[in-house]
Parts: C-alpha cells; structure tokens; sequence
C-alpha cells in the first residue's frame, strides 16, 4: 500500500512537471558574437593634446555616431569636427567637477573585464534565442554627464559609467535634489549596468514598438524583460525588474491584488497615456497605488504575465517576439 502511494506521488510529480518547460535552458556553445569594446571616457580624458586631433579622426571613424553623441549631446562642446575640438576637450578636463567625477570613474571602474564579458555572454544568450537579432558591434563605455545610462545607435551601445556610481558617491551626493531625486540617485547602482544595456538594445532593435492599450503596452514591456532574463538567465530576478530585493517580494506578495485592480478599475483595454505613464514609468512609487510599494509595476506584471505564458506553452524566445498580447493575456493565471 505504502509502495503504491509513492508510485502514484511519482506520477502526479511528473504529470505536473510535464506541463511546464523552461525555454530559457538552452546551450550557447556554438553560438559566438563578434563585439567590440572602447572605453571612450579614458581616450578622452586621458590622450595627450598632441593626439587628440588623430584620436578624433579614428573615433570618427570607429564609432561615429556614439562619439558625436558624447561630444554634441553629453559634453555639448559642438560637432566632432570643429576646430575648435582640442581646445574644448582640454577646458573640459580642466573644469573642477569634471575632475572629481573622471576621478571616481577611474577608481571604480580601473577593470572592465568583468562587464565586458557578462556583456559578451549576455549577447551570446540573445543570438542563440533569436539568430537573427542584431548584435551590437561596439559597446562604448562613456561619461554621459548623467544623461543616459544606456544610449543605442545603429550599431552600438553606449554605457554612461557616471550613471553606476553608487548613491553613495560623493559625486552623486553633491548632485541637485531637482532633477536628481533620491530615488533616482538610489538607482545608480553598478549590478544594474549589464541589465541596462542589455534592455536598451531589445527595446531599440528587437522588439517592434507599440502604440495601443495599456495591456498592450504591459506585455510589450513584460516582452521586453523576459528577453532580458533570457540573455542573462543567471542573473538575480531583482536585477531583471530593477528592484530592490524588498521591492521585488513586494511585488510579487500584491500580484494579484494589482491585477484585480486594474481589472476592476476598467483600465487594461483604456487608451490613456497618463494611466500607461503611471503604470510603466520610472518614479518613487506607482502613481496611485501603496507608496511603500515599487515603481513600473505595469512592468513588472507585464513580467509575470510574460513568463506565465511561456511557461505553459511550447512557444520559444523568438516566437514571443510576434505573440499577439492578447493571446498571452488570456493565458494568464494570476498567482
């Protein structure tokens, strides 16, 4: 008798295992990807005068487009090709600021190794999910002068290193309390930067963009972060969503009662973009919900859902891409 139960408890383990499948368990062993990487806040920082106007030249021609970003945009010291470019660059390394904060770069971030090759492998992930995703050529290491974290042209991926200096950075103490709020500044940590880069370049190059109802733009974004966890699949959940491990156990504790309220609330098939700000943008907390809780809860359930479906299915990484978001939206089972 005994025997037979555990021979039936056998069973239903394994009736219950097969309904699931993890499409994230896949072999990268013959996938390669061909990335560069050029720490451009060092060139610029660091090359003699003398040189500078060939290093213009040779960034001009590498990686144009993130070179001319970081010169006209970040360091707003006019084109890369006025002539007024070795001047400018060695007034902007003599600005005070610009010393204490190249300072705390340098010291933080004197070995990239380790970035370099989570980055590489993340990309390897994402090729062996979906073979004919672009991969970026350069990933550029920056000092974005806190305009971006993650910065995507054409071909490449600009990482603002000043943006993972920690909230306790002198630096990034002595910023303005406006624009820079608390909760901005308590994002300015490192363990998010290959998650940052990585997102940016799904958002830019993998998934089309969406313009519809909240739930679409929910699961758009949930998309976004499953592909995310697919290139880094050994990466910490809270890491994937941006949260705090706290925040990340908040959110997963009132799943259910955040979809019952959208549910109740009429709000998931409703057009408003001040409903998708609130729902999926950056903040202290989700506008109109708990303020203990988290931000960009519409992500996060966009998450949820994402990973639901596609546990429950036979669907792999690259078929989600084109999911209609109403065939994963009916699928779901809120916990």
């Amino acid at each position: 008798m005994i025997l037979k139960k555990f021979f039936c408890f056998i069973l239903l383990f394994l009736t219950l295992t097969a309904c699931k499948h993890d499409p994230l368990d896949i072999d990268i062993s013959t996938t390669s990807v061909q990335i560069g990487f050029t720490n451009l806040d060092s060139l610029l920082y660091n090359t003699n005068a003398e040189q500078l106007p060939e290093l213009r030249k040779e960034l001009s021609a590498s990686i144009s487009d993130i070179f001319d970003y970081q010169i006209g945009y970040c360091m707003r010291i006019g084109r890369v090709h006025d002539t007024a470019f070795v001047n400018s660059i060695l007034q902007y390394r003599a600005d005070t600021s610009i010393i204490q904060l190249e300072k705390e770069i340098a010291s933080q971030f004197s070995d990239l190794s380790k970035y370099k090759k989570n980055l590489a492998l993340a990309f390897r992930y994402l090729k062996t999910h979906v073979p004919d995703a672009k991969i970026p050529q350069q990933i550029v290491f920056q000092n974005s002068l806190f305009n971006s974290s993650a910065f995507c042209t054409e071909n490449e991926i600009g990482i603002g290193l000043d943006q993972y200096l920690g909230a306790q950075s002198p630096t990034i103490k002595q910023l303005p309390s406006e624009p820079f709020y608390d909760w901005m500044k308590k994002g300015f940590d490192r363990n998010y930067m290959e998650r940052d880069a990585v997102l940016s370049w799904i958002l830019t190059h993998i998934l089309p963009e969406v313009k519809g109802n909240l739930a679409e733009e929910i699961i758009y974004h949930g998309k976004a972060l499953y592909l995310t966890e697919a290139a880094m699949p050994s990466a910490a959940k809270h890491i994937i969503t941006r949260y705090s491990e706290k925040d990340l156990k908040w959110a997963n504790e009132n799943e259910y009662s955040f979809w019952k309220y959208l549910v109740d609330e009429n709000m998931l098939f409703k057009t408003d973009e001040r409903n998708a700000r609130n729902m999926l943008q950056e903040g202290p907390f989700t506008s109109g919900l708990p303020e203990k809780g988290p931000d960009r809860l519409g992500q996060f359930l966009g998450w949820k859902i994402v990973k639901n479906y596609m546990e429950n299915s036979k669907t792999t990484v690259e078929e989600l891409i084109n999911t209609p978001y109403n065939e994963i939206l009916q699928a779901y089972e809120p916990e």
